[in-house]
Order: C-alpha cells, then sequence, then structure tokens
C-alpha cells in the first residue's frame, strides 16, 4: 500500500509541474511572454518606457511578443517568476539569488557598458552631518530601500557588518523607505542622517537636481557588484530560451545606439547572455553575514518609534 500510495503521490506532482508548465505563455501574439521588472529607479517616469526599445527589437526580429509589467515590490516579481507568472524578469543581484534558489530561476542576461557589468552601492550623508565614517553611525538614523534590494539594503548591511556595526543593536533608527528614491528622499528632508542606495540612484538624484551635491557626501563605496539581471522561467522551451539568449547577445544590432538601456535607465553599449550564472552567485557569497535574523532584527527595530 505504501509504494501504490507513493506512486499515486509520484504522479499527482508530475501532473501538476506539467500543468504549471502549460500555464506559460509561448510568445505569440495573442499570447505575449510575461516581464515583471523590479521597481528601481529608471531612467524616465516608467521603468517600462526604458526596456520597451529592446523588447519591441526582438519582437520584430524574431516574431517573440512581450507584455512588460513593473512589479509592485522586489518580493512580487519573485513571486510572479515562481508562481509561473512571468515568463521573464528583470531582478536585482540578490532577488535573482532567491528567485534561482526558489524555482530555479535562469540567468538570461546582463547589461555592459565600455567592457563592464557592475554597478557599486553607496551610504550618503550631509556634508555638515559631522559623520566621517560608517563606524560614526552609531546611535545615528539610516534609510534603506527594499530588503530584498541589492544595493540599497543588503550590501550596505554587509559593509556596516565588516565595519563592526551591528544595525539593528548600534543605529538609532532604521528607516525602511521601500525604494532607493524614497531612502535618497528621506535623507533629503531631513528624517535620517544617512541613507542607502546605489550609486547608480545617487547620481541620477545629482543630475536631476533633486540633491546638491554641495550639501551631500558619500560615507562609503562598495565593491563592485554584478549589475541586476535579466532572468528566465525555467519552465520555458529549449526553443525560447535559446531564441532569448541570441536576441539579448545581439540586440545592439537591433536598436539604434542610445536607445539600449540597462540598470538605473542608463544608456548602455549591449547585453551579455553568455554571463557566468557562477560568477554572479559567488557575488552572493559575500552577504552571507546579512542574515534572516538580521534582517528581521532591523525590521522589527524599524517599526520601533
Amino acid at each position: 500500500m505504501k509504494l501504490k500510495a507513493l506512486f499515486t503521490l509520484a504522479l499527482l506532482l508530475l501532473t501538476a509541474s506539467l500543468s504549471f508548465a502549460t500555464d506559460l505563455a509561448d510568445g505569440s501574439k495573442d499570447n505575449p511572454l510575461r516581464v515583471m521588472l523590479i521597481p528601481a529607479d529608471s531612467g524616465s517616469s516608467d521603468i517600462t518606457e526604458d526596456y520597451r526599445p529592446v523588447f519591441e527589437a526582438i519582437t520584430n526580429k524574431y516574431g517573440i511578443h512581450f507584455k512588460v509589467m513593473a512589479g509592485s515590490s522586489y518580493g512580487a516579481v519573485i513571486e510572479g517568476m515562481c508562481n509561473d507568472q512571468a515568463e521573464v524578469a528583470w531582478f536585482g543581484a540578490v532577488s535573482f539569488g532567491e528567485a534561482h534558489k526558489l524555482c530555479g530561476a535562469e540567468l538570461l542576461s546582463v547589461d555592459v557598458k565600455k567592457g563592464q557589468s557592475v554597478y557599486y552601492s553607496g551610504i550618503y550623508a550631509r556634508k555638515d552631518s559631522g559623520l566621517n565614517s560608517l563606524k560614526d553611525l552609531k546611535g545615528h538614523s539610516l534609510a534603506l530601500g527594499d530588503t530584498h534590494s541589492n544595493s540599497s539594503f543588503n550590501y550596505t548591511v554587509a559593509m556596516l557588518i565588516a565595519d563592526g556595526i551591528d544595525p539593528a543593536r548600534d543605529l538609532g533608527k532604521i528607516v525602511l523607505a521601500g525604494s532607493h528614491s524614497n531612502s535618497i528622499a528621506a535623507l533629503k528632508e531631513g528624517r535620517v542622517d544617512a541613507c542607502a542606495a546605489s550609486f547608480n540612484s545617487f547620481e541620477k538624484a545629482v543630475k536631476n537636481k533633486v540633491l546638491d551635491p554641495r550639501q551631500f557626501k558619500v560615507l562609503a563605496k562598495s565593491e563592485p557588484i554584478p549589475n541586476p539581471p535579466m532572468a528566465m522561467n525555467t519552465n520555458l522551451s529549449p526553443r525560447l530560451k535559446k531564441i532569448l539568449k541570441e536576441a539579448f547577445n545581439n540586440i545592439h544590432t537591433m536598436v539604434e545606439p542610445g536607445r539600449i538601456r540597462g540598470y538605473g535607465g542608463k544608456k548602455v553599449d549591449r547585453y551579455d547572455a553568455d554571463y557566468p550564472v557562477e560568477q554572479m552567485l559567488a557575488a552572493l557569497d559575500k552577504l552571507a553575514a546579512v542574515t534572516p535574523q538580521v534582517k528581521e532584527a532591523m525590521v522589527e527595530k524599524s517599526s520601533q518609534r
């Protein structure tokens, strides 16, 4: 009876997995591939507009259609991919790592500018704050982005821990602002003493005159972080996966220079669909100190008033 029961359970699981696979879109005009984008800062008022030229070019050349959507949160994009509600997604490095671990999300490509596929995280403060190093943050307030975010949370927290700071214990106040731009806004408005965000977001805020560079400074800059990647659902057909990789590797021949966008809405030169997933995941190993317990303690502290 036990053997029969195990066989029945295995059959049910196989049937369920097959039914999930058939729920995926096929890229036809009537059933376009669903693309979900994490809600990071973009170069336009609508992040989907940054990526529209890329996906339109793939449609024109390969006949694969897309429906591009901005996710409501990092977690929502992870859930979308792992619940087979998206065939393609743009993640941060950390959120990709989570989706890869949860449901086998596969690396599709990363953007490349001047031969590099990296960016940086930073912690910023007012120049008149008296803060000159990370150690000076003890007893002070800090704004961060989404807990799934690489550069506005995870790398920042790892930097603090490496400098001997226990964020939940040593910081005076933690504000989880939800995004890079909200974190920067908290600093600008004087609600916190320092904030965390990517250098792309900080530079964009300066460029758009949101921040006056004469009034703010960089307290710390991270090591190079792999650019946020495009990923694809592991249940996609081998044929579609192959076409998508080929398309992203050749996108620079299909889109006019200056219209290819990458992380933070920046103009990039091309995409690399051969970027080693091992290199992406190895970078995440450096975040081992940011344990679930560390995050939980910080979330709890952020709820204190």
